[in-house]
């Protein structure tokens, strides 16, 4: 009995080791570092580890090196937009820096919703969309030439579609202030004109004509000088494609930059018709 009684004092009297540490014991200032290294998503997937990594997560230099250079300029830029349209949808001014990634990587509308920004989420640089509708484009209050057509194809909603012209010209500019790299400028085109019948999508195709004759051609010009032009014969049926006109390069974030483009069929030895017009897309190369 004495020396079971020994063995329970020993038992009682041995330290019991110290609990094991884990990820969830590391401190906010050593984790947030690691994270700014990683991708939006990946610092997304590692927040739902434990209370650590989530208050990390959320912490403002994280964040901030995810974002353009000039993310202060694009914010101001969509502020002062909803000030003066009076946006129901509007950018707060007092955000955090991840509530700001967060809210610059979906559309933001800008111009009376003829424009949509958005982060591309390959290089964390804007991408600008451009409606139809902040386009000059000839004839297109003349219903004898262009119908606007209602579809969820769009993320405007809307595109315009051409039945019949002698003279086609499209017109636009987009002022921005694009951070430091290299852009591509494309039309949305479709040849076509897209619906449902029955659930199912169908492209009636029976008006197109007069673009097998000569080519479209694209301009696009800049306000510091770089110029791009090209020229290309629609020939896809019933697909949305993207005609690419150009690219540009931005050295200076300071200024916005001036982009003016356009698309145009002048030949009037013929008439061209069946073909929608959905937008303007700028994007990061």
């Amino acid at each position: 009995m004495g020396s079971g009684f020994s063995s329970f004092l020993v038992t009682c009297t041995t330290p019991s080791p110290p609990p094991a540490t884990g990820l969830g014991d590391l401190p906010e200032s050593v984790v947030a570092p690691v994270l700014a290294h990683l991708n939006p998503q990946q610092i997304c997937r590692l927040a739902a580890l434990n209370r650590a990594f989530r208050a990390a997560s959320s912490a403002d230099f994280v964040w901030e090196s995810k974002l353009p250079e000039n993310y202060n300029s694009i914010t101001s830029r969509l502020i002062d937009d909803n000030d003066i349209n009076n946006n129901d949808d509007k950018f707060p001014s007092n955000l955090c820096k991840k509530d700001i990634y967060a809210r610059l990587s979906r559309p933001n509308s800008i111009d009376g919703d003829t424009k949509k920004v958005w982060l591309h989420k390959g290089t964390g640089k804007p991408c600008v969309l451009i409606s139809f509708n902040g386009l000059s484009i000839t004839g297109i209050d003349d219903r004898r030439y262009w119908s606007r057509v209602s579809t969820d194809e769009s993320r405007f909603r809307t595109v315009a579609y051409l039945q019949q012209i002698w003279w086609l010209e499209v017109n636009g500019e987009v002022e921005f202030p694009f951070p430091v790299g290299s852009y591509s400028l494309s039309f949305r085109l479709q040849l076509g004109r897209s619906g449902k019948r029955f659930g199912r999508r169908v492209c009636n195709c029976e008006q197109i004509h007069g673009w097998d004759k000569k080519p479209v051609r694209f301009q696009l010009a800049t306000s510091d000088g770089q110029e791009a032009i090209s020229e290309c014969y629609l020939t896809t049926l019933g697909t949305w494609n993207l005609y690419r006109v150009g690219s540009f390069v931005v050295e200076e974030s300071k200024v916005p930059l001036r982009v003016k483009f356009s698309m145009m069929q002048i030949d009037c030895t013929h008439t061209k018709g069946g073909v929608c017009v959905d937008s303007v897309l700028i994007c990061p190369e």
